[in-house]
C-alpha cells in the first residue's frame, strides 16, 4: 500500500481512547429516554463526536444510555457483498437495544443499514441524530453559537436513504433538516457548494476497491468548500468526513472536518 493512491492522496486518522472511556457510569434522570448507538469507527477515531451527540441530547432533555455490549452494525460486510456476515452483528443490534423506545446514532449510513436489516418493529426504533432532533423532538431553540464559515456535506445514505433534505435529481420542493438545525446555531455563516448533493467519493470498501476514482471524488468536493473559504466542512457522517479530512490533510489545509452534532453542541461566543 505504501505507493497507493490511498498513501499518496490521503491521510488515514490515527485510532482514538474509544467512546466508552468519556462515558461515566452514572447519568442524571431526563424525561424521555434514550440509547445512544456509536458506530465502530466513531468509536475508534471519532470519540469526540459520541460525546458531542451525547451532551447534545442531555442538553434537550434526554436520559442517555450507553450499552457497552454495542459492536459494528455490520454495515461494511454487508456493503461488501458477504449480508450473511452481517447478521451476528445485526442480531446484537437488535438484542441489546430492543428495551429502548428510542436509538440515536450520528451515522446515517449505520441507521440506514440497521432499518432496512432488523424487523421493522426495532429497526423503525433507530434515528440518525438529525432526524431525532427535528422529528422527534421538534426542536426549535437551541443554545448554540459558532462563529464559523461552514460548508455543509450531503451524504448519500442521508440525503437519499433516511430523506435528510431534498434531491435535486427530483423535482420537489427544497427542505433540509440539517440546514433547519443549523440555522438555529448563533454565528455561524452557511456558504453552499455549487453541488451541495453531490457524493463524495468515500462508499465504504468503493474508497479502496476504487481508490483513483474515490480520491478524485473526493478532491472534487473539496476544491469546491475550499473555493468558498470555508473554516470547516460540516456533515451528518464522519465515514465521509474522514474521506475529506483525509485529502484536506494531505494538502496541509487550514481547513478541518466536524460532524454536525459537534456544531450543534458548540458554545463559542462571537
Amino acid at each position: 500500500m505504501a505507493n497507493s493512491v490511498v498513501q499518496m492522496r490521503r491521510l488515514l486518522p490515527q485510532f482514538a481512547a474509544a467512546f466508552s472511556l468519556f462515558f461515566p457510569k452514572t447519568r442524571l434522570s431526563y424525561p424521555m429516554n434514550v440509547a445512544l448507538f456509536v458506530p465502530c469507527y466513531v468509536d475508534q477515531f471519532f470519540p469526540q463526536v459520541g460525546v458531542a451527540t451525547l451532551e447534545l441530547l442531555e442538553k434537550l432533555g434526554c436520559a442517555v444510555t450507553y450499552p457497552t455490549e454495542q459492536t459494528c452494525c455490520g454495515q461494511p460486510m454487508a456493503n461488501a457483498g458477504y449480508e450473511h456476515l452481517a447478521s451476528g452483528c445485526e442480531m446484537n443490534v437488535q438484542r441489546i437495544f430492543s428495551s429502548f423506545e428510542y436509538v440515536v446514532t450520528p451515522s446515517g449510513s449505520c441507521t440506514v443499514h440497521l432499518r432496512e436489516h432488523l424487523p421493522a418493529a426495532h429497526g423503525s426504533r433507530i434515528y440518525e441524530v438529525c432526524e431525532f432532533l427535528t422529528d422527534v423532538l421538534r426542536v426549535k431553540s437551541l443554545a448554540a453559537s459558532f462563529p464559523h464559515r461552514i460548508g455543509l456535506h450531503s451524504s448519500c445514505h442521508g440525503l437519499r436513504g433516511l430523506r435528510l433534505a431534498s434531491m435535486s435529481e427530483q423535482n420537489e420542493p427544497a427542505f433540509s433538516k440539517p440546514i433547519q438545525l443549523l440555522s438555529l446555531v448563533d454565528g455561524l455563516e452557511l456558504v453552499y457548494p455549487e453541488r451541495p448533493d453531490e457524493c463524495c467519493g468515500f462508499g465504504g470498501t468503493f474508497c479502496v476497491t476504487e481508490e483513483a476514482v474515490s480520491v478524485k471524488m473526493g478532491q472534487d468536493r473539496v476544491d469546491e468548500h475550499l473555493a468558498n473559504n470555508v473554516d470547516y466542512i460540516v456533515g451528518s457522517d464522519m465515514s465521509c468526513l474522514m474521506h475529506l479530512q483525509g485529502i484536506l490533510r494531505r494538502r496541509k489545509s487550514n481547513t478541518d472536518v466536524l460532524h454536525i452534532a459537534q456544531v450543534l453542541n458548540a458554545y463559542e461566543p462571537a
